[in-house]
């Protein structure tokens, strides 16, 4: 029963991410935007069922947790507080729990790492390689993520997650400092598209 260590607020308005002293995930991302998409996660499920919850993103020892316009953070919190206190913690194989007990120290090493290696395209391994350093570890620390989706004919596709789902600077100044990352360091002729 992981104990939250705190709660911060986010760049998005409409989301807080929980900071915990145990993990609830090791190395995965988990990210869902319904409830019916969340039926096999007791977890997620658990969240969404407090009502007023748009989404759940959580990895390590972080949960993010994004609300409707119309709730009140006053009223939500201390509801979400009970499942998350209630969910089953992770332990690693040497018993201990989470990323070597530091906050998210596995989400920018294992998140690019998983998919370049999944992949045969040096460009992008050379993507995520760079994402992994640069980008991921900043959007983690705001209680968000980002996946790579697909890259085809110059054409880079990326899904936010987490607090980054929905916030307008996710959509615009990040992903054009991305794009721009990428033209300069890796090919010129990428384009990023969030989708």
């Amino acid at each position: 029963m992981p104990k939250i260590a705190d709660i911060q607020e986010t760049p998005n308005p409409n989301a807080v991410k929980f900071i915990l002293k145990e993990a609830v995930s090791y190395g995965t991302s988990h990210s869902f935007d319904s409830i019916e998409k969340a039926e096999d996660d007791q977890l997620a499920k658990s969240l969404f069922e407090i009502g007023e919850v748009v989404s759940i993103f959580y990895m390590d020892k972080m949960i993010t947790v994004e609300k409707t316009d119309e709730a009140d953070w006053d009223e939500i919190l201390p509801l979400l507080a009970v499942p998350i206190r209630a969910a089953e913690a992770v332990q690693t194989t040497n018993g201990t729990n989470g990323a070597n007990g530091k906050n998210g120290s596995a989400a920018s090493a294992v998140g690019g790492a998983i998919a370049a290696a999944a992949s045969d395209n040096p460009t992008l391994v050379r993507i995520n390689e760079l994402l992994d350093e640069r980008i991921r570890p900043y959007l983690a620390s705001d209680g968000g993520w980002l996946e790579i989706l697909d890259l085809e004919d110059k054409t880079l596709k990326i899904r936010y997650q987490g607090a980054c789902g929905s916030c307008p600077s996710s959509l615009t100044g990040t992903l054009m400092s991305i794009e721009n990352m990428i033209k300069d360091e890796i090919d010129s002729e990428i384009e990023v598209v969030a989708v």
